[in-house]
Parts: structure tokens; sequence; C-alpha cells
């Protein structure tokens, strides 16, 4: 997979200045939130700055495909509002949501068993399906046309670029294998967003020393 994600030309063209970090962990058995991972999202409220000017960043790119930014809240955007407030999930999602709210950077996480392909970063063509299944009913939706989204070879896995995730790919206390998703704009530095990937792999590590990380930068000076 580490291989395979691709951020495709049209989104390129929409933001040049768009970078991800894209980070596997195998065999890392998650589970419930405990005292460690809870700690850690306390921590990361006591640092929390809804005003960094990152966000700004992601409010200007979602109008650049036409969403509502205060309708449909860019993900860093929606936990630091609520970054003294934020739920504990489980051990791996308390991990990378504390280091979104700490670097101001969104941050996504997937479940890597539940792909079929790799990911991707595309503009939609609007008949992609997007997984809203809840409590046992199948739902389905779709995203506006233009819209930029992750996808793999089974439909939109995050809409909105980074708002909203679907059913199928979350993370949940059974998951082993993970993808996680690292997205900066300007005027985030690139030393920053390396910096993030560096606390959640120490983060992980910690959570299971024997867990296989890979690391991979899309964007930056190698566009």
């Amino acid at each position: 997979m580490l291989d395979q994600v691709a951020v495709t030309g049209a989104v390129r063209a929409l933001r040049p200045d768009f970078a991800v970090l894209v980070i596997t962990a195998e065999g890392l058995p998650n589970g419930p939130s405990d005292a460690r991972s809870t700690g850690w999202l306390t921590a990361a409220a006591d640092r929390a700055d809804p005003a960094d000017p990152h966000v700004a960043a992601w409010h200007e790119a979602y109008r650049a495909f036409g969403a509502k930014p205060k309708r449909t809240r860019p993900s860093v955007d929606a936990l630091l509002r609520r970054a003294g407030s934020l739920p504990a999930i489980n051990r791996v999602v308390d991990a990378y949501n504390a280091v979104s709210v700490e670097y101001a950077l969104p941050v996504g996480g997937e479940d890597l068993d539940a792909y079929t392909g790799p990911a991707r970063l595309v503009r939609a063509t609007g008949d992609e399906p997007f997984d809203i299944t809840a409590g046992g009913e199948p739902a389905v939706e779709h995203p506006e046309p233009g819209e930029v989204v992750w996808r793999d070879d089974r439909g939109v896995t995050c809409r909105r670029w980074n708002w909203r995730q679907c059913v199928r790919t979350r993370i949940t206390e059974t998951t082993k294998n993970h993808l996680f998703l690292l997205e900066r704009l300007e005027p985030h530095p690139l030393d920053r967003l390396r910096a993030a990937g560096e606390d959640l792999t120490g983060r992980l590590r910690a959570l299971s020393p024997d867990v296989r990380i890979g690391t991979r930068l899309i964007g930056g000076p190698e566009w």
C-alpha cells in the first residue's frame, strides 16, 4: 500500500502546496482507551490553538472545491474547537487525535485491512459510493462532483478531503494494521509535519514496541 498511495494531478492543481505524510503501522494490536491514551488527549488540549493559521488554510482549500468550511469543517478545525472535551475512542484513535490537536494538522486513521486497492486522493465524479451505515442499517451516499475525496477501489473512504470518514475503514479496537494520513498546506512547515509523524510513530511504538512502521512523504519538494 505505502508505495501505491497517490495524489492525482487534479488535486495538485487545486493546491500545489499540499503534502501528505503517509504512515503504515502493521502488527499493532489496538484496544480500549486507557490512562495513557486519555492522558495524551488531556495534554493535547493544553496545547491546542484554534487560531493556528493552518486552520484558515484548510478553510480556503475547502472553498476552492465548493465546500462550506463552517458547515462541514475540516477535521483539524473540528478537533481544535472541542479539544478540551474530546471523547476517548480507543488507544490508537486517541493517539492520532492528540497529535492532530497538538500540531494543528489533519490526521486520518484507517484500517489497512479494510482497503481494496490503494488509497488515492482525487476529485470525485459524483457517483462513487460512500458508506454511512449506522445501527446495522446499510446506507450509502455520494460526494458532489469535483469534491476532493480519499478513495480506494470500492469507493470513497473520506469525504471533503478530511471531513468525514466512511464506516468501512474506521479504526476499531480490533484493528491490527493501520494507515495514517497527515495532511499539510502552507503555511504549516514541512519540518513540523515530519515532527508530527515522528511524534505519532513514537506513541504507536509505546503502545506496541514490535509494531512495523513505514513512512512516505508525498508532495513538498518532490513535486
